[in-house]
This record gives structure tokens, sequence and C-alpha cells, in this order.
């Protein structure tokens, strides 16, 4: 059978430029290419954005410490929107966050054991700011938490440990971890808690599920009000339904050629694939920067 080869997506150049001041980008299938890995430009063009006065954002669901151990080296030019924007950090300072009351989180960690009891092969991750905490530990399930959380804690059982009056870390959100579909076994079993909570796919096999108020898409609208930047002066860029509050917030709102049919639908713009260095190529393009190949 013949492969079809990938269409090629040139990058948006416009004339005049607009004046971005702030980007934020999603890691997974946007800034991360398939391999797990950050694209050499990436470090040069953060740095020059930096110099011109633009905020740049890794913008993720991933954990913050994951993140800082990502961008170490350029980790105080950029503000880090952590959790799915249940938390946002600048140079090792807490601008925003927005938990789950632990009653919460021990209704969820219930929720998924038994949804593992019916025999759907899942995990839960309890999202504090300080550390992950799991219960599960076999070596599968244990290889796809690191890949998100730097600080990770395996404890014997996540409702006693939420119910010690000595447990201090703040819970940002609950993600579970799905071996075959998240969308089709794991979203339905949560369906109850969308009513008065987030849930929310957030990849092919993550759900994660956050306060009602939180997503990308407020975190990105609070730094711009803290930040006096308009969203007329605003790029984001992003692949999977995590991302499609966050294309709300910016005039320049790119779905990345690889993305969600629905996140295709809501932005106003596609830039190349993440496989093809679309982030860097289209801000690239777009401010008349170098690093364009």
């Amino acid at each position: 059978m013949t492969v079809a080869p990938h269409r090629l997506v040139h990058p948006l150049v416009l004339d005049p430029r607009p004046d971005i001041r702030l980007i934020a980008a999603d890691m997974d299938g946007t800034l991360l290419d398939d391999a797990n890995g950050l694209h050499e430009h990436l470090w040069p063009l953060v740095r020059e954005l930096h110099r011109r006065g633009i905020v740049f954002c890794p913008a993720s669901g991933r954990q913050y410490h994951n993140l800082l151990e990502r961008f170490g080296e350029v980790a105080d030019d950029v503000v880090f929107i952590a959790e799915n924007g249940t938390y946002v950090v600048r140079r090792g300072h807490e601008l925003s966050s927005d938990g789950l009351a632990l009653d919460v989180v021990g209704r969820l960690v219930a929720t998924v054991r038994e949804l593992a009891g019916s025999g759907a092969d899942v995990g839960v991750v309890v999202c504090g700011k300080d550390m992950a905490y799991i219960e599960r530990s076999d070596a599968a399930f244990r290889a796809q938490a690191d890949t998100y959380y730097a600080r990770l804690r395996v404890v014997d059982d996540l409702r006693t440990m939420l119910g010690d009056p000595l447990f201090a870390d703040e819970v940002l959100k609950v993600a579970v971890f799905d071996f075959g579909s998240a969308q089709a076994t794991t979203a339905p079993a949560l369906a109850g808690f969308r009513a008065t909570h987030q849930v929310v796919v957030s990849g092919e096999h993550w759900v994660d599920v956050m306060s009602p108020t939180a997503n990308k898409g407020t975190a990105v609208r609070q730094l711009q009000q803290a930040l006096g930047i308009t969203r007329a002066q605003t790029m984001v860029f992003g692949d999977f339904l995590n991302d499609l509050e966050m294309m709300d917030a910016a005039d320049y709102s790119f779905a990345m050629d690889n993305a969600h049919p629905l996140l295709r639908a809501r932005a106003r713009f596609v830039a190349p694939r993440n496989t093809q260095n679309g982030v860097v190529r289209t801000i690239s393009a777009m401010l008349g920067l170098a690093w364009t190949a």
C-alpha cells in the first residue's frame, strides 16, 4: 500500500507584520516532534523574542517541573503555563493557580478505580503544585507518567494520602491515562463530573479533570491583563482539544496541520506540522526572523 505524503503547509507571512507581544504554544503534538524533541532553532528564537520584549509561553498539560526541566537554559526568559492552565509561573514565582478540592479529588480517584475494576487499562495521576502522585506503579504506567511528570511519587493509597491531615500539597488537576482510547472509555466514565468541572480529552490516551474555570485560554487572558497585552498582539499554537479555549484568546490562533479536526475548525490559521518545526517557522516568518528552515 502506498502512503500519501503529508501536504505541505507554508508558514503564514503578513504585510504589514503584526505587533506580537505574547506567544503561547502547546508542547506535545505542537512544539515537540514525534520523538518528544524540541528543535535546535527554538532556543535562539526564544532568546531573540525575549530581547524584543515578546513573552513566550510553553502552554501544556505537563507538570511545571517537567517544563522547567525541558526549558532550563531559557527558563528565566519564558512564562510557564502548566497543567492545562491551572498553574502559571514566571521566574519561579506563581502568577496564578486554580486547583481542586480534595474531596473532589478523592471521588475522582474512586471513579477511576471503578473503571479499572471493570476491565479498563487505566491509571490516575494526582497533580499537585509540588509533586505528582500515583498508586499504580507497574513499568508500563510509570513509563507514561515519567514522560510528563519530573517530580513523581508512588504512594500506597491515594485516598489515604488525601485524607492525611499532614498532606499539604495543593492539587491542580487529576489526569487519567488510558492505554486504550481516552475519548471512548475514560471520558464517558468521568461524565458525571462535567456539570461542575472541566473534563478535557487532552490527548489520545489522556483525560484531565480540572476546576470549572481553568483552561489554557483563561491563563492566556490573565497574562494579557497582567502584562497589558491585547488579543490582537497575541499568537497561540495548539493541536488537541485541551487547546480549544486558547484559540479564542488570540487574533493569531494557529492549529498545527496535524491538529484534531475540532481544533482546526476553531483556529483562524494553520501552521506546518509539529514534525516540520511548524511553530518556530511560523513565528519566524510572521516576525521576519531567521529561523524559517
